[in-house]
């Protein structure tokens, strides 16, 4: 904007100056056509410095923009491979625990039994917070994603068969077909962290519903609990984001945002306790859940 303002005032200031020589002459056709054709060199003369000052503004903010990020993408490099290494070296010996613990159990009396059963519990726990960390700290989802053609719809009804032994709440499920093109393990992981997230706080009823909506698959989670605590709203989809009578690591809903977004879709809270995903259909048409 700058510079086309510069390059205006310019222009009118040569316009003006050549109109005040040959004043006399613009009273005529011929001397306004004249005057025009004259006026031509220097604004093809304007024209080509804003397009260089252009070209040179912006391949200087371009070196300057990858100067900057630079050290932050080295940074992030960094925290990918600390956080890989890392869950390498806790899973492994976690996973060792969980195996003696569960391997010694049977033969132990009652009291020893409990607490080995317990131990074994806790280190898979702990191997599994520990997978979900190194997923958060990376860069890239959609990398991840082992894809195939998905029916949204079958993946939420075999997650609710699931926890299908637990009384209450009761879930009450409307699924249409809803084609996409994902990696049906992590989506059957989302689906679980907003059903344990409605579990968690449900009185009575959990509504679950899967529909097709512009283009794409559309989940909706609610529960008729109190809803979202107001300090933990604006933060819900961040990491370890909890509220005051929360259980859990914190991490499910920061886990169900980072699937969403691998798979070119999106997670909203919108107001009590009702989550929506959104994910793009696949080229298919899809049929309803038998």
């Amino acid at each position: 904007m700058v510079i086309a303002a510069l390059s205006a005032v310019a222009y009118a200031f040569i316009a003006s100056t050549y109109r005040s020589i040959v004043a006399p002459a613009l009273e005529t056709p011929e001397g306004r056509a004249g005057f025009a054709l004259a006026m031509r060199a220097p604004l093809y003369a304007i024209v080509a410095t804003d397009a260089f000052l252009l070209l040179a503004v912006g391949l200087a903010s371009y070196a300057l923009a990858r100067a900057a990020l630079r050290p932050l993408a080295r940074a992030r490099e960094r925290e990918e491979r600390f956080a890989s290494e890392a869950a390498h070296e806790l899973r492994t010996p976690l996973a060792a625990i969980a195996s003696l613990a569960e391997s010694a159990a049977p033969d132990a009396p009652a009291p020893e039994r409990a607490a080995f059963e317990a131990i074994a519990r806790r280190a898979l726990d702990c191997g599994d917070l520990v997978g979900d960390l190194l997923t958060l700290a990376r860069a890239s989802g959609a990398d991840a994603l082992e894809r195939e053609i998905v029916d949204v719809s079958v993946v939420v009804r075999r997650c609710i068969r699931d926890v299908g032994h637990v009384p209450l709440p009761a879930i009450d499920a409307t699924l249409d077909g809803a084609l996409v093109y994902g990696d049906e393990r992590r989506l059957r992981q989302l689906v679980r962290n907003l059903l344990d997230n409605a579990f968690a706080h449900a009185r009575e009823r959990i509504a679950v519903r899967v529909i097709s909506d512009n283009g794409d698959a559309r989940l909706s989670v609610e529960d008729d609990g109190p809803g979202v605590a107001p300090d933990i709203e604006g933060r819900l989809f961040e990491r370890f984001a909890k509220g005051r009578a929360s259980a859990g690591s914190g991490l499910g809903l920061a886990l169900c945002r980072w699937i969403a977004q691998a798979h070119g879709g999106s997670i909203a809270f919108e107001g009590g306790s009702r989550f929506v995903v959104r994910l793009p259909l696949a080229d298919a048409p899809a049929t309803d859940v038998p």
